[in-house]
């Protein structure tokens, strides 16, 4: 893309094409030169570094007075790895670590500062993982403690900082404590999980699972009910319990003691239920969920966690926190808060329909500004965001909130824009950087989500519904299974992820959009990632500066400007299919142009006329 500094010139784009060429990360010839999305009438190097490509400035202004709120974890870029889908090293159809340590280079070329891990334990994998059977033990299909270790110092050695993901308001089934708990209801374990007495054909309460049906499931073994919030092969543990608490503490504290750098902790706000287990109201989205979200003991629980693992750490803290509102969350991540940030869902139930999250809904671009600034302002000085579109639960951003069809390119990088320009930490799903899209599924025999298996289902039995086609447009807009496809690394036959039969089907359209194209493509989504992050990386304001909402009702164009001190940033970014002209009343302001996803962007204007899902960010 034109640049308005000087970075098409021929010394920048041969230093460029060679970091390109160094890296190599997908097999690609990426040192080769073409014109850039928006170049010049020079040929610069596609993989630009130091932030040319895609009309980036190099120029990094100062910003005072931040000594008191500067955190490393405010300041970084974060990429979540799922490894099951990330690259396959020994060809079995499944990722591993190994395969992970082999992209690190990768990693580096894109200029993240931390990995999320999504979880690599010992387990069962009824639910990918998050079901773990052994909290210190690597599963054996993703390699063993020394992979992990290697992964940890490859990383570190690259200057990026690792978060492993901590599941903790459940075990797997298989796990001993479990296994303990029910043979001895008398034992040590005994009272680990959360055990009810009562007729087998009667559950405990009208408590739901998120994965469909009771919360409850009868144990033979026992002769009692034990609760499951999530899959029946996933009981919650106990917390009311201190024995628990104090096991779960010390084995956090072993994974820190090896090295990593903080955790994403699992749907924690679920860890407190009331002794009593109260029925749920029948009509809400998740019956029981008034009773165990934000539970009773829930801060004491998140003190104790903070003051017993993190106190006098260097680590970060990312609470995964369902039906989380901004009251909780303030409370959660200010100040004198138990977690650094935390993950709301506002905005992944934009499209939701009348029936919930099975049903698809319709939703403009007024209700996405709205949620998206009541967290901005809302958290401002008294908490921190977190920000993504996607991630291993979520469907891909640009066929759920843009154009994958018409304008994947340039839906994809305005996306983009907004998610990396906002206050907060962005982070960035595997395969979101290079613009993959959601799939196609030709019946449920082929979904290996058991999310999705579980509650189609259901939903399918209630409404008497037989033909798999009369809910597949809600099961392909939904289910989890978009975002685990393997992640396209290049067109080879296993799309670069493995050379076996992978675990999951490739995507539809691996051979066209995967990580060799995206290197060397003159519209390059990976590119224009890469210089976004160098962008909010080199200038303050993007990270500390406050938050303003601009034509707050206008149905088609989403601007503001984040202000720090004197420095000022204008975001403009139009969210439609079709040109717009827009008036920000901006003509006596100095308009410089730090980036934008199109050709021929002008410096400086007083109308904006913006081409389909164009993107723009200027400093005044």
């Amino acid at each position: 893309m034109d640049s308005p500094s000087d970075a098409g010139d021929d010394e920048v784009a041969a230093s460029d094409a060679q970091d390109a060429a160094d890296v190599d990360p997908a097999g690609s010839d990426a040192g080769e030169e073409v014109a850039v999305e928006g170049g010049t009438s020079e040929a610069v190097a596609a993989t630009a570094s130091d932030g040319v490509q895609g009309n980036v400035s190099d120029e990094a202004p100062a910003s005072d007075a931040l000594a008191d709120q500067r955190a490393w974890w405010k300041e970084s870029v974060v990429y979540q790895i799922y490894p099951k889908s990330f690259n396959d090293s020994d060809d079995d159809g499944i990722g591993d670590i190994e395969g992970i340590i082999e992209k690190l280079d990768y990693l580096e070329y894109l200029g993240v500062d931390v990995v999320w891990l999504n979880p690599v334990y010992e387990s069962p994998q009824h639910d990918n993982g998050y079901d773990v059977s052994d909290y210190e033990a690597i599963w054996e299909v993703y390699g063993d403690m020394d992979d992990w270790e290697r992964l940890l110092d490859g990383l570190h050695e690259r200057g990026i900082r690792l978060i492993m993901d901590m599941v903790v308001n459940h075990t797997s089934e298989e796990h001993a404590w479990f296994t303990a708990s029910r043979e001895d209801p008398d034992g040590e374990y005994g009272d680990y999980y959360i055990w009810a007495k009562g007729d087998p054909d009667e559950p405990p309460n009208n408590w739901e699972s998120h994965f469909g049906g009771s919360a409850w499931e009868y144990d033979e073994d026992r002769g009692e009910w034990y609760l499951h919030l999530y899959d029946v092969t996933q009981p919650d543990l106990n917390w009311d319990n201190p024995e628990v608490r104090e096991d779960v503490y010390e084995m956090m504290r072993w994974w820190l003691d090896k090295g990593i750098d903080g955790f994403r902790l699992d749907v924690i706000n679920l860890l407190s239920k009331p002794a009593d287990l109260p029925d749920g109201d029948p009509t809400s989205g998740w019956v029981g969920s008034e009773h165990f979200v934000d539970g009773p003991r829930i801060e004491e629980y998140l003190n104790e966690l903070r003051e017993e693992v993190f106190e006098g750490t260097d680590t970060v803290t990312v609470g995964e926190m369902p039906y989380l509102d901004l009251e909780h969350a303030k409370a959660y991540t200010g100040e004198d808060g138990p977690m650094d940030l935390a993950f709301q869902f506002d905005h992944m139930q934009l499209d939701f329909g009348e029936r919930g999250r099975w049903d698809i809904g319709d939703w403009d671009l007024v209700d996405l500004k709205q949620i998206l600034t009541h967290w901005q302002n809302g958290l401002s000085g008294k908490g921190w965001n977190s920000l993504f579109f996607e991630n291993h639960d979520q469907p891909r951003s640009v066929s759920r909130f843009a154009d994958d069809a018409s304008y994947r390119y340039e839906s994809a990088t305005m996306l983009a824009t907004l998610l990396l320009t906002l206050q907060g930490t962005p982070f960035i799903y595997q395969g979101q950087e290079i613009g993959m899209t959601n799939d196609t599924f030709e019946g449920l025999d082929v979904i290996r989500d058991v999310d999705t298996i579980r509650n189609v289902r259901q939903m399918m039995a209630e409404h008497g519904i037989e033909e798999y086609e009369k809910v597949r447009d809600v099961v392909e807009h939904r289910t989890r299974d978009n975002a685990r496809t393997p992640m396209q690394w290049d067109d080879s036959e296993g799309a670069g992820f493995t050379e076996g039969e992978p675990w999951i089907p490739l995507g539809d359209d691996f051979q066209s959009i995967n990580v060799a194209n995206e290197m060397v493509a003159e519209k390059s989504v990976l590119n224009y990632y890469r210089d976004l992050i160098k962008l909010r990386h080199d200038h303050d304001v993007l990270v500390y500066g406050e938050y303003e909402l601009l034509i707050p009702e206008d149905e088609q164009i989403f601007a503001y400007t984040r202000t720090l001190d004197d420095e000022q940033v204008l975001v403009i970014l139009n969210y439609t299919d079709v040109c717009t002209m827009v008036n920000l009343h901006l003509a006596d302001r100095t308009k410089h142009l730090l980036m934008g996803n199109y050709p021929d962007t002008p410096e400086a204007v007083a109308d904006f006329s913006l081409r389909p899902y164009e993107a723009r960010v200027y400093e005044l």
